[in-house]
């Protein structure tokens, strides 16, 4: 895998090889093989990589990068490297578009400055030493800066459905997320993207998304595609935290990290895991994605004593809008919250269809409120979510009684909820500061009679009020 490991060739080899299985070699009689080692396959068509995934006695399984079609057992030979998958690691990583194997596609030329080559596994957060999530990440998108604060070392993934604008939301936080600057010695900010199993027409999008607004020199990018090899897509997440945390850690920057689509990633875990005939869990995935994928999704944090911070935001979709489904569902246990996309918003024109009520970001209060945002954070939200709630709850029952049976302060409710929708959560494409967002949540709220808004002090409605010209 040329680019992507140190190359050592040993003068020992196998031929021994006992079967192929799809992306698998099966090689027997092999000593001092590692789990997670390079291995170098040389056939009649020349030279390819791949990786041990697994040892069972003498019998080495191996995972191999390209394809292994025409590969037979009579004409192939297998050589260990005695050395795992490193990526090139240097400050002038920022700004490059790599593929899955983190090989350059911008046509830029090889990466120059390398500072030093590091295994994609990365290292584990000593416990003690992770400090928890507390400063906020402004996204531009109301729903989430508002409803569901981004706190720096989070983990908030993106739950959303076939056919809803993933990608779209994805580009639109990668070209407008930052950090508010706090203090002179306030942490650089840069973004670094992974896509997993996309199509060549998703990756144009991303790749002109980012180029038209600029955002592609604050960050690194990678793109693996639909017709790449399975093992590329398990792959690139890890090449993405590796570079993530040599900016993080090292450099002191705080990371926002972009995975989409996890689905993909798992997807690719399932081949794999059924190539390898193991016994399946859940809809055929294997028994230890929780764990595989708590290996990604831990990579998220704070260290004490350390400028730097990485947080995460996954995107899963859902097949069938099942949050049931195993990759959803697991990646909630792991995670911090969710953001939901939603199907009617998204049937009403309304962009970008984010379903508050369905959301949650549980690290929001740690980093809201006065010295962070506004002190009046957590109140506005709660009373936003009250109040649409409500609204909800009498759409429902406006279907039964009709519009004729509700009361004037229920006909407030759908005046509020009907506005909610089309002016906060409905905002486009542009980036929206927090103090517009402030200003839409109350413009929204202000349709309601003054005694319903209970979540919210008396006197900072009436200044509000005043401010506005408002008659009480």
């Amino acid at each position: 895998m040329k680019g992507v490991v140190t190359m050592k060739l040993l003068k020992e080899g196998y031929k021994t090889i006992e079967k192929i299985a799809g992306p698998l070699l099966f090689v027997s009689k092999v000593a001092r093989g590692g789990i997670g080692e390079i291995v170098k396959i040389e056939s009649n068509f020349g030279e390819d990589y791949g990786q041990i995934l697994q040892i069972v006695d003498d019998l080495c399984v191996i995972q191999v990068f390209g394809e292994t079609m025409g590969l037979a057992p009579n004409n192939t030979v297998v050589w260990l490297e005695r050395d795992v998958v490193k990526i090139p690691l240097g400050i002038a990583l920022q700004g490059r578009m790599l593929n899955g194997r983190a090989m350059p596609i911008d046509g830029e030329g090889p990466i120059s400055c390398i500072e030093k080559w590091a295994p994609i596994q990365g290292n584990a957060i000593n416990p003690w030493r992770r400090k928890s999530p507390h400063e906020f990440i402004e996204t531009g998108i109301s729903t989430i800066d508002l409803m569901n604060t981004l706190v720096k070392g989070q983990k908030l993934p993106i739950f959303t459905g076939s056919g809803l604008p993933a990608d779209k939301l994805a580009a639109q936080i990668v070209k407008y997320a930052r950090t508010p600057a706090t203090s002179a010695d306030s942490s650089p900010f840069m973004v670094v993207f992974a896509a997993l199993g996309i199509t060549q027409r998703e990756a144009s999008y991303f790749r002109e998304a980012f180029r038209e607004s600029g955002s592609i020199y604050r960050g690194v990018f990678f793109f693996n595609l639909a017709g790449d090899p399975s093992i590329e897509r398990i792959l690139t997440p890890r090449m993405a935290l590796t570079v993530a945390e040599y900016f993080a850690f090292e450099k002191g920057y705080d990371v926002l990290v972009v995975l989409t689509d996890m689905l993909h990633y798992c997807e690719a875990l399932r081949e794999i895991s059924s190539a390898r005939e193991e016994i399946p869990g859940r809809r055929g995935f294997p028994s230890y994605m929780y764990s595989d994928l708590a290996s990604i999704y831990e990579r998220a944090g704070c260290i004490s004593g350390i400028k730097g911070s990485i947080t995460q935001i996954p995107i899963v979709t859902m097949p069938d809008d099942d949050l049931t489904h195993p990759v959803p569902d697991l990646t909630g246990y792991i995670t911090e919250g969710q953001i939901v996309m939603d199907r009617e918003l998204h049937g009403k024109g309304i962009y970008p269809p984010i379903d508050v009520l369905s959301s949650l970001s549980r690290l929001m209060n740690k980093g809201i409120g006065e010295g962070s945002t506004v002190p009046e954070h957590r109140a506005l939200s709660d009373q936003l979510y009250a109040a649409y709630g409500h609204f909800k709850d009498l759409v429902r029952l406006k279907t039964i009684i009709g519009e004729e049976g509700l009361t004037p302060t229920e006909m407030s409710y759908l005046s509020f909820g009907e506005k909610f929708e089309s002016e906060f959560v409905n905002q486009g494409e542009r980036r929206r500061s927090l103090d517009e967002t402030l200003e839409h949540a109350w413009n929204c709220l202000l349709t309601l009679p003054k005694d319903e808004l209970h979540r919210l002090p008396v006197n900072l409605i009436d200044e509000v009020m005043l401010k506005r010209g408002t008659k009480a």
